[in-house]
């Protein structure tokens, strides 16, 4: 499986680190908040550290976050698309469910999508993605930022999950979005439960069937620190460990604040995993 992102061309011989670049104020991370004028530096700070793909976003979606005013999230993202340009061919994502934002964001330079809402927010983003013919990530969440987290419910999570992102496959696919451009991400803390959160990385390699790369996003979440009571910045060490367990069970790309430990943790998978 070859997934054309720009310029290059991840091959899955290996675990891919996405670093995270947010652009708001309230991200729930404080150290992963970058200025505009900061945008430079931290893209080469990402390169050196060895990040395969950058993710830019310019909307908090922690849980009881609110919108992000759209006119600002476009022009940020464009902004600091065109920093990152300047200093670095890696690929870049745009994480935004908004077609407008997307639109603005290849355009300025960048080379995916990564939505939260697998396509089903706005209307319009699936024949956007569709027309840009760029990768897109199709993440599971169950209601939006503002409420996931009121009460979540399933009765088999990783049957759920799973059969909503086919629904989203579908919705691409019916737009024109090829196959061959789509990666699925089950949505770690979207919505979900501890328990839920459990589930869906120890079975992850359920998702396998779709026959699209995987992608986890456990970085620092608060599920984490439901387990080991601790603060987001002691999460480090855990991340790792689930980044580890979600690689070793099927997941092609990790979604990290913290891009040398998790490249170094992944280039040990890899050795394993080339065991025969």
């Amino acid at each position: 499986m070859i997934l054309e992102v720009g310029s290059r061309k991840l091959d899955f011989s290996k675990i891919y680190v996405m670093g995270i670049m947010n652009l708001t104020l309230d991200s729930f991370y404080p150290a992963s908040r970058v200025r505009i004028d900061e945008i430079g530096s931290r893209a080469l700070r990402m390169v050196h550290e060895g990040a395969d793909i950058i993710d830019i976003g310019a909307e908090s979606t922690r849980p009881g976050s609110e919108p992000a005013d759209p006119t600002f999230e476009e022009a940020q993202i464009e902004k600091a698309v065109k920093l990152v340009r300047e200093v670095s061919d890696l690929p870049i994502s745009i994480d935004t469910y908004r077609s407008k934002t997307a639109m603005k964001g290849i355009k300025a330079g960048a080379n995916m999508v990564n939505d939260i809402s697998g396509l089903n927010f706005d209307p319009a983003m699936a024949k956007v993605c569709a027309e840009l013919d760029v990768p897109v990530v199709l993440m599971h969440i169950r209601g939006t930022p503002r409420d996931m987290q009121i009460d979540p419910h399933y009765d088999d999570v990783v049957r759920e999950v799973h059969e909503e992102l086919e629904r989203s496959m579908e919705i691409a696919l019916k737009h024109g979005v090829k196959e061959s451009k789509l990666i699925i991400d089950p949505g770690i803390g979207f919505g979900k439960r501890l328990e839920d959160n459990l589930n869906l990385i120890a079975h992850l390699e359920e998702f396998k069937d779709l026959g699209k790369p995987i992608l986890i996003g456990i970085s620092r979440k608060s599920m984490i620190s439901k387990i080991m009571p601790m603060d987001v910045d002691e999460r480090l060490e855990p991340t790792i460990a689930l980044n580890v367990i979600a690689a070793m069970k099927g997941a092609s790309i990790v979604r990290v604040h913290d891009v040398s430990a998790n490249v170094k943790a992944m280039r040990m998978v890899d050795a394993i995993m080339e065991v025969k």
